[in-house]
Protein backbone atom coordinates (compact mmCIF):
# COMPACT_ATOMS: atom_id res chain seq x y z
CA UNK A 1 0.00 0.00 0.00
CA UNK A 2 1.02 3.96 -0.34
CA UNK A 3 2.07 5.95 2.23
CA UNK A 4 0.12 9.14 2.66
CA UNK A 5 2.59 11.70 4.45
CA UNK A 6 0.45 14.71 5.17
CA UNK A 7 2.00 18.55 5.89
CA UNK A 8 2.53 17.82 9.68
CA UNK A 9 4.53 14.67 9.32
CA UNK A 10 6.74 16.16 6.42
CA UNK A 11 7.56 18.96 8.69
CA UNK A 12 8.57 16.40 11.30
CA UNK A 13 11.25 14.65 9.29
CA UNK A 14 12.60 17.20 6.82
CA UNK A 15 15.47 19.59 7.19
CA UNK A 16 17.39 21.85 5.21
CA UNK A 17 20.46 20.23 5.29
CA UNK A 18 18.85 16.97 3.90
CA UNK A 19 16.47 19.12 1.20
CA UNK A 20 20.16 20.78 0.32
CA UNK A 21 21.87 17.22 -0.42
CA UNK A 22 18.82 16.20 -2.61
CA UNK A 23 18.72 19.08 -4.92
CA UNK A 24 22.40 18.93 -5.10
CA UNK A 25 22.16 15.35 -5.66
CA UNK A 26 19.88 14.94 -8.34
CA UNK A 27 20.98 18.68 -10.13
CA UNK A 28 24.55 16.49 -10.65
CA UNK A 29 22.78 13.63 -11.73
CA UNK A 30 20.78 14.78 -14.17
CA UNK A 31 24.26 16.29 -15.87
CA UNK A 32 25.52 12.81 -15.72
CA UNK A 33 22.37 11.21 -16.77
CA UNK A 34 21.34 9.42 -14.29
CA UNK A 35 18.20 11.55 -13.09
CA UNK A 36 15.72 12.04 -16.19
CA UNK A 37 13.53 15.38 -16.11
CA UNK A 38 10.63 16.59 -17.81
CA UNK A 39 9.32 20.30 -18.30
CA UNK A 40 7.16 21.39 -16.17
CA UNK A 41 3.17 21.55 -18.04
CA UNK A 42 0.58 23.81 -17.22
CA UNK A 43 -2.73 23.65 -17.73
CA UNK A 44 -5.02 26.53 -17.53
CA UNK A 45 -8.88 27.47 -17.72
CA UNK A 46 -10.10 30.75 -16.68
CA UNK A 47 -10.77 30.37 -13.32
CA UNK A 48 -7.06 28.27 -12.07
CA UNK A 49 -4.03 26.08 -13.33
CA UNK A 50 -2.97 22.96 -13.03
CA UNK A 51 0.95 22.25 -13.14
CA UNK A 52 3.00 18.96 -13.18
CA UNK A 53 6.24 18.57 -12.93
CA UNK A 54 7.64 15.01 -13.26
CA UNK A 55 10.93 12.99 -13.72
CA UNK A 56 12.50 10.03 -12.55
CA UNK A 57 15.74 9.71 -9.89
CA UNK A 58 17.27 6.42 -10.42
CA UNK A 59 19.88 6.40 -7.28
CA UNK A 60 16.82 6.42 -5.23
CA UNK A 61 14.63 4.32 -7.31
CA UNK A 62 11.90 6.42 -8.34
CA UNK A 63 9.93 7.91 -11.02
CA UNK A 64 6.77 10.29 -10.50
CA UNK A 65 6.17 13.81 -10.58
CA UNK A 66 4.49 17.00 -8.62
CA UNK A 67 1.02 17.83 -9.16
CA UNK A 68 0.08 21.51 -7.34
CA UNK A 69 -3.08 23.60 -8.61
CA UNK A 70 -3.44 27.34 -8.66
CA UNK A 71 -6.92 29.13 -8.16
CA UNK A 72 -8.41 31.98 -5.92
CA UNK A 73 -8.36 29.69 -3.14
CA UNK A 74 -4.31 29.42 -3.29
CA UNK A 75 -2.00 26.82 -4.16
CA UNK A 76 -1.99 22.77 -3.40
CA UNK A 77 0.87 21.00 -3.84
CA UNK A 78 0.90 16.96 -4.26
CA UNK A 79 3.87 14.59 -4.94
CA UNK A 80 3.35 11.09 -6.16
CA UNK A 81 6.44 8.40 -6.05
CA UNK A 82 6.42 5.17 -7.70
CA UNK A 83 8.79 2.71 -7.32
CA UNK A 84 11.07 2.07 -10.87
CA UNK A 85 11.18 -1.36 -10.58
CA UNK A 86 7.90 -2.55 -10.09
CA UNK A 87 5.57 -0.01 -11.04
CA UNK A 88 3.52 0.73 -7.61
CA UNK A 89 2.81 4.43 -6.09
CA UNK A 90 4.50 4.29 -2.71
CA UNK A 91 3.73 7.57 -1.34
CA UNK A 92 1.48 10.41 -1.66
CA UNK A 93 3.68 13.54 -0.51
CA UNK A 94 1.47 16.84 0.29
CA UNK A 95 4.04 19.16 -0.58
CA UNK A 96 3.24 22.56 0.03
CA UNK A 97 6.36 22.75 3.04
CA UNK A 98 8.48 20.61 1.22
CA UNK A 99 8.11 22.92 -2.00
CA UNK A 100 9.17 26.10 0.42
CA UNK A 101 12.20 24.00 0.99
CA UNK A 102 13.52 22.84 -2.03
CA UNK A 103 12.56 26.14 -3.91
CA UNK A 104 15.70 27.99 -0.94
CA UNK A 105 17.44 24.98 -1.22
CA UNK A 106 18.12 24.98 -5.30
CA UNK A 107 19.50 28.86 -4.74
CA UNK A 108 21.37 27.63 -1.39
CA UNK A 109 23.26 25.14 -3.89
CA UNK A 110 23.63 27.27 -6.13
CA UNK A 111 24.96 29.59 -3.65
CA UNK A 112 27.74 27.16 -2.56
CA UNK A 113 29.23 26.81 -6.15
CA UNK A 114 28.50 30.32 -7.41
CA UNK A 115 28.77 32.82 -4.65
CA UNK A 116 32.41 33.81 -3.08
CA UNK A 117 33.09 31.51 0.24
CA UNK A 118 33.46 34.23 2.37
CA UNK A 119 29.97 35.78 1.50
CA UNK A 120 28.19 37.22 5.17
CA UNK A 121 25.12 39.83 3.68
CA UNK A 122 22.41 38.86 2.01
CA UNK A 123 19.50 41.58 0.00
CA UNK A 124 16.30 39.98 -0.08
CA UNK A 125 13.71 40.77 -2.16
CA UNK A 126 9.64 39.33 -0.80
CA UNK A 127 8.86 38.27 2.61
CA UNK A 128 6.41 35.89 1.52
CA UNK A 129 5.96 32.29 2.32
CA UNK A 130 9.01 30.96 -0.19
CA UNK A 131 11.63 33.46 1.12
CA UNK A 132 11.63 31.90 4.36
CA UNK A 133 13.70 28.58 2.35
CA UNK A 134 16.01 31.18 0.75
CA UNK A 135 17.41 32.88 4.19
CA UNK A 136 17.54 29.30 5.73
CA UNK A 137 19.16 27.87 3.11
CA UNK A 138 21.95 30.44 2.39
CA UNK A 139 23.17 30.42 6.54
CA UNK A 140 23.37 26.78 5.84
CA UNK A 141 25.95 27.01 2.95
CA UNK A 142 27.69 30.62 3.86
CA UNK A 143 28.65 32.44 7.02
CA UNK A 144 25.78 34.96 6.64
CA UNK A 145 25.54 37.55 9.51
CA UNK A 146 22.92 40.04 7.88
CA UNK A 147 20.12 39.63 5.75
CA UNK A 148 18.44 43.17 4.51
CA UNK A 149 14.48 42.41 3.16
CA UNK A 150 12.74 44.43 0.99
CA UNK A 151 9.01 43.88 0.81
CA UNK A 152 6.14 45.87 -0.01
CA UNK A 153 4.30 44.55 2.79
CA UNK A 154 5.25 46.22 5.65
CA UNK A 155 3.30 43.94 8.78
CA UNK A 156 4.46 41.00 6.89
CA UNK A 157 8.21 42.33 6.76
CA UNK A 158 8.21 42.99 9.73
CA UNK A 159 6.99 39.63 11.31
CA UNK A 160 9.37 37.69 8.63
CA UNK A 161 12.22 40.22 10.17
CA UNK A 162 11.76 38.67 13.85
CA UNK A 163 10.56 35.21 13.12
CA UNK A 164 14.09 34.63 11.23
CA UNK A 165 16.31 36.78 13.35
CA UNK A 166 14.92 34.36 16.38
CA UNK A 167 15.25 30.95 14.16
CA UNK A 168 18.32 31.79 12.71
CA UNK A 169 20.21 34.06 14.77
CA UNK A 170 21.49 36.04 12.38
CA UNK A 171 20.63 40.66 12.16
CA UNK A 172 17.69 40.46 9.73
CA UNK A 173 16.11 43.79 8.89
CA UNK A 174 13.82 45.72 6.86
CA UNK A 175 15.41 47.96 3.85
CA UNK A 176 13.35 50.65 2.92
CA UNK A 177 15.01 50.77 -0.69
CA UNK A 178 15.82 48.74 -3.30
CA UNK A 179 19.60 50.64 -2.76
CA UNK A 180 19.64 49.39 0.72
CA UNK A 181 18.75 46.16 -0.13
CA UNK A 182 21.71 45.59 -2.66
CA UNK A 183 24.69 47.53 -2.31
CA UNK A 184 26.89 46.26 0.29
CA UNK A 185 25.08 42.57 0.00
CA UNK A 186 27.72 39.57 -1.08
CA UNK A 187 24.31 37.53 -2.18
CA UNK A 188 21.17 38.79 -3.79
CA UNK A 189 17.96 36.94 -3.79
CA UNK A 190 14.67 37.31 -5.92
CA UNK A 191 11.53 35.75 -4.56
CA UNK A 192 8.41 37.52 -6.11
CA UNK A 193 5.79 37.96 -8.90
CA UNK A 194 6.80 41.42 -10.14
CA UNK A 195 6.28 42.45 -13.80
CA UNK A 196 9.54 44.68 -13.44
CA UNK A 197 13.14 44.82 -12.96
CA UNK A 198 13.21 45.00 -8.70
CA UNK A 199 16.73 47.02 -8.98
CA UNK A 200 18.61 48.80 -11.45
CA UNK A 201 22.27 47.12 -12.82
CA UNK A 202 23.78 50.38 -11.51
CA UNK A 203 23.62 48.80 -8.01
CA UNK A 204 25.06 45.24 -9.00
CA UNK A 205 29.08 45.91 -8.07
CA UNK A 206 31.88 43.09 -8.36
CA UNK A 207 31.52 40.10 -6.45
CA UNK A 208 27.71 40.08 -6.36
CA UNK A 209 25.91 36.53 -6.48
CA UNK A 210 21.95 37.15 -7.68
CA UNK A 211 19.74 34.05 -6.99
CA UNK A 212 16.42 34.86 -9.25
CA UNK A 213 13.91 32.78 -8.24
CA UNK A 214 10.51 34.45 -9.51
CA UNK A 215 10.66 34.81 -13.15
CA UNK A 216 8.90 31.70 -14.49
CA UNK A 217 6.78 33.09 -17.09
CA UNK A 218 7.08 35.82 -19.98
CA UNK A 219 4.92 38.25 -17.78
CA UNK A 220 7.42 38.27 -15.02
CA UNK A 221 10.81 39.95 -14.71
CA UNK A 222 12.98 40.64 -11.18
CA UNK A 223 16.33 41.59 -13.37
CA UNK A 224 17.24 43.83 -16.21
CA UNK A 225 18.33 43.13 -19.18
CA UNK A 226 21.77 45.18 -18.56
CA UNK A 227 22.29 43.56 -15.42
CA UNK A 228 22.31 39.75 -16.98
CA UNK A 229 24.82 41.18 -19.71
CA UNK A 230 27.08 42.45 -16.87
CA UNK A 231 27.08 39.06 -15.69
CA UNK A 232 30.57 36.48 -15.96
CA UNK A 233 27.98 33.47 -15.60
CA UNK A 234 24.42 33.32 -15.63
CA UNK A 235 23.79 29.70 -15.02
CA UNK A 236 20.13 27.88 -14.75
CA UNK A 237 18.92 24.69 -13.05
CA UNK A 238 17.50 23.22 -16.61
CA UNK A 239 18.30 24.88 -20.22
CA UNK A 240 14.49 23.06 -21.30
CA UNK A 241 13.21 24.75 -18.34
CA UNK A 242 14.23 27.79 -18.55
CA UNK A 243 13.56 28.07 -22.67
CA UNK A 244 9.96 27.59 -21.96
CA UNK A 245 9.20 29.90 -19.35
CA UNK A 246 12.43 32.63 -18.22
CA UNK A 247 11.04 35.73 -18.25
CA UNK A 248 14.55 37.42 -17.27
CA UNK A 249 16.40 35.65 -19.81
CA UNK A 250 14.22 35.00 -22.87
CA UNK A 251 13.61 38.76 -24.42
CA UNK A 252 18.09 38.63 -24.58
CA UNK A 253 18.09 35.34 -26.07
CA UNK A 254 15.68 36.81 -28.51
CA UNK A 255 17.57 39.38 -29.27
CA UNK A 256 20.67 37.31 -30.15
CA UNK A 257 22.59 39.00 -27.66
CA UNK A 258 23.15 36.01 -25.21
CA UNK A 259 23.33 32.52 -26.38
CA UNK A 260 22.57 29.30 -25.32
CA UNK A 261 25.57 27.83 -24.99
CA UNK A 262 27.09 30.42 -22.68
CA UNK A 263 24.84 29.24 -20.10
CA UNK A 264 25.55 26.12 -18.16
CA UNK A 265 23.18 24.24 -16.03
CA UNK A 266 23.81 23.97 -12.73
CA UNK A 267 24.47 20.03 -12.69
CA UNK A 268 27.72 20.96 -14.67
CA UNK A 269 29.00 23.27 -12.40
CA UNK A 270 28.36 20.89 -9.52
CA UNK A 271 29.76 17.66 -12.15
CA UNK A 272 33.02 19.46 -12.85
CA UNK A 273 31.99 20.00 -16.39
CA UNK A 274 32.18 24.07 -16.27
CA UNK A 275 33.63 26.35 -13.79
CA UNK A 276 31.57 28.22 -11.67
CA UNK A 277 33.13 31.29 -9.71
CA UNK A 278 36.89 31.87 -10.55
CA UNK A 279 37.65 35.48 -9.23
CA UNK A 280 35.98 36.87 -6.30
CA UNK A 281 35.25 39.77 -8.88
CA UNK A 282 33.09 37.96 -10.56
CA UNK A 283 29.23 38.89 -11.08
CA UNK A 284 27.20 35.53 -11.00
CA UNK A 285 23.44 34.61 -11.65
CA UNK A 286 21.13 31.97 -11.43
CA UNK A 287 17.57 31.61 -12.44
CA UNK A 288 16.15 29.42 -10.72
CA UNK A 289 12.62 27.43 -11.77
CA UNK A 290 12.33 24.22 -10.54
CA UNK A 291 12.77 20.69 -11.73
CA UNK A 292 10.73 17.71 -10.86
CA UNK A 293 13.62 15.44 -10.19
CA UNK A 294 14.16 17.55 -7.23
CA UNK A 295 11.03 17.30 -5.64
CA UNK A 296 11.21 13.58 -6.34
CA UNK A 297 14.63 13.25 -4.52
CA UNK A 298 14.01 15.04 -1.19
CA UNK A 299 10.25 13.24 -1.19
CA UNK A 300 12.67 10.17 -1.43
CA UNK A 301 14.31 11.07 1.44
CA UNK A 302 11.06 12.27 3.22
CA UNK A 303 8.90 9.01 2.66
CA UNK A 304 12.19 6.70 3.78
CA UNK A 305 12.46 8.98 7.22
CA UNK A 306 8.74 8.59 8.15
CA UNK A 307 8.51 5.29 7.57
CA UNK A 308 11.51 4.80 9.66
CA UNK A 309 9.50 7.19 12.61
CA UNK A 310 5.94 5.72 11.54
CA UNK A 311 4.56 8.69 10.52
CA UNK A 312 1.93 8.23 7.68
CA UNK A 313 -0.94 6.54 6.95
CA UNK A 314 -1.19 3.48 4.76
CA UNK A 315 -4.06 3.76 1.85
CA UNK A 316 -5.21 0.92 -0.24
CA UNK A 317 -3.82 1.72 -3.20
CA UNK A 318 -0.43 1.18 -5.24
CA UNK A 319 -0.23 -2.51 -3.87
Amino acid sequence: MALFIREQDVQKVITMDMTIAAVEEAMKEHTLGAAYNTPRERTRIRKGALHILQGAVESHGVFGYKAYTSTKEGNRFLVYLYNVERGNLEAIIEANYMGMMRTGAANGVAARWMSRQDSSVVGLFGAGWQANGQIEALCRVRPIKKAKVMDLNKERLATFCRSNEEKLGIEVTPAATADEAVIGSDIVTTVTTSPAPLFSHNLVGPGLHINAAGSNALIRTELDERTLLKAHIIAVDSRDVAAKECGDLLPLLEKGRIHWNEIPELGDIIAGRVPGREQPDQITIFESHGMGIQDLAIGARVLAAAREKGLGTEVPIGA
